[in-house]
């Protein structure tokens, strides 16, 4: 039961961050294009952190997808999975105390925020439990 649903929550999480990765990538090309609207609210440096970004989230995304296959990977994934996750809810937290961004992105932040730290949750107690050795 436990491996299962370590399984679900690892592919839609990879599949969530894959998508999110390639919107991303993909921004910047669109941004590129002569005489084109920006498709995210920032200029040439922030298309440019955010295709990055997308970069990174490609590569979280499949080796996500490849601990929901394999459970040993999954295993080794999960900690720093977590920790990345809290990591990115504590950051939209300060940016939510903070006001400047609670002013751009209002209540999204608190959103975003409790869902990273509620997976962070899922993947420290749903991990793997690990294999056991026959001698």
């Amino acid at each position: 039961m436990r491996a299962g649903a370590f399984r679900v929550i690892a592919a839609l999480t990879g599949l969530s961050f894959l998508a999110l990765g390639g919107a991303l990538f993909f921004a910047f090309f669109a941004y590129q294009r002569p005489g084109s609207e920006p498709p995210l609210p920032m200029g040439p440096l922030g298309h440019y952190l955010a295709a990055f970004a997308g970069c990174a989230l490609i590569g979280w995304g499949g080796a996500l997808w490849s601990g929901a296959r394999d459970l040993a990977t999954g295993r080794r994934l999960a900690p720093i999975t977590a920790l990345a996750l809290a990591l990115m809810a504590l950051y939209r937290m300060l940016g939510w105390f903070m006001g400047d961004y609670y002013a751009l992105a209002g209540d999204l932040l608190r959103f975003e925020a409790a869902l990273f730290l509620v997976l962070a949750l899922a993947f420290v107690w749903l991990r793997p439990a690990p294999e056991r050795r026959i001698s």
